[in-house]
């Protein structure tokens, strides 16, 4: 049963982190893959320079065994969900590995890393709609509370692809900026698209629902099941004071895989919900660039927005604990839309 081995896949992801976390953070400080801190950040955090980053080469395995182990892989959905894990995850493997050579907290450019999104988004996109012309996708779109509303974009689903995925895999990277908070977070929105996944590749409950039926997802709730494992080892480390950073390898990785189950099970657009935490921190990125340079002031402190707070004295590990809880408001939210159509 599907509910078997995704259970089997949470405990397997924990257990694999939990062996073998000790030894990469070992191997971590004795390579001195040491994360560096950006001179303009909050001055609390100039005392983790230093700690071993790079460590969501761990999530990566910790999702990948587990899934291997436990799910069909004849199953093109999971070869696909890895498949946006990986690729994400390479494109910030090369940016933690240019900060560590350089010895700086600037790896990749902006404009370079966004190009790279841009290409492996724009592949998953002709290949899903490829897919789609040969019936074993659609491209149509399905909202909540619209269940009767599901509009067929073609080719020009390609573009909402790219969309999703840099939007995803960035927010998420935004958000890693505290010990903890992203990874707890990924955890609140790996569950979800768990519960998302099962109900999207069962056509009972699919139909009783009334969302999108999409022949085969089921087992990306395997995938998902194994990245709340991941977080949930990860974690075990990542917790205040941490013992590592996962790095960009890692916030990667987590978005570009939350972002292509989103695609695959049809919730495009209850991604937005699932991840309002980390559309609240791409936002304020977002708004305090663009006041900055039409107007020259500042909305926030500082931004992301975690930072904001922190300058405004709140404790660091209140304000991911407390990130974490809207996190999983944004969890019921959009479980409860599955009901609202």
């Amino acid at each position: 049963y599907i509910t078997f081995r995704s259970a089997m896949a949470v405990l397997t992801a924990l257990l694999v982190s939990l062996v073998l976390g000790p030894g990469m953070i070992r191997a971590l400080r004795r390579f001195q893959i040491g994360q560096e801190i950006r001179e303009e950040g909050p001055q609390s955090h100039h005392a983790k320079r230093g700690t071993p980053t790079m460590g969501g080469l761990l999530i990566i395995l910790a999702v990948a065994v587990p899934t291997l182990l436990w799910a069909d892989l004849t199953n093109v959905f999971v070869w696909l969900a890895v498949a946006g894990m990986v690729t994400f995850g390479a494109i910030g493997f090369l940016d933690d590995y240019l900060k560590i050579a350089r010895r700086h907290n600037l790896g990749l450019t902006a404009r370079r890393k966004f190009a790279a999104q841009t290409a492996v988004s724009l592949v998953f996109g002709v290949v899903l709609t490829a897919m789609a012309s040969r019936g074993d996708f659609s491209t149509e779109l399905t909202f909540p509370f619209f269940k009767a509303f599901t509009p067929d974009l073609g080719w020009f689903y390609v573009g909402l692809v790219v969309l999703v995925l840099t939007g995803s895999a960035n927010a998420v990277n935004l958000t890693d900026g505290l010990d903890g908070l992203a990874i707890g977070s990924a955890l609140v929105a790996a569950a979800t698209f768990t519960v998302l996944a099962y109900a999207a590749g069962n056509a009972i409950v699919a139909d009783y629902l009334g969302i999108a039926n999409v022949k085969g997802s089921g087992e990306l709730t395997v995938f998902c099941g194994a990245m709340v494992g991941a977080s949930l080892g990860f974690l075990w480390f990542n917790s205040h004071p941490a013992e590592v950073f996962m790095g960009d390898v890692g916030s990667m990785a987590l978005g570009g895989a939350i972002g292509t189950v989103a695609l695959l099970i049809k919730q495009e657009f209850l991604l937005v919900v699932v991840g309002g935490l980390f559309v609240m921190e791409a936002l304020s990125v977002i708004l305090q660039v663009a006041s900055f340079r039409l107007r020259g002031r500042r909305i926030f402190r500082m931004s992301p927005l975690h930072h904001h707070f922190e300058l405004s004295g709140w404790d660091e590990s209140k304000v991911v604990i407390r990130f974490w809880i809207l996190a999983i408001l944004f969890s019921l939210m959009a479980l409860a839309t599955l009901k609202l159509r």
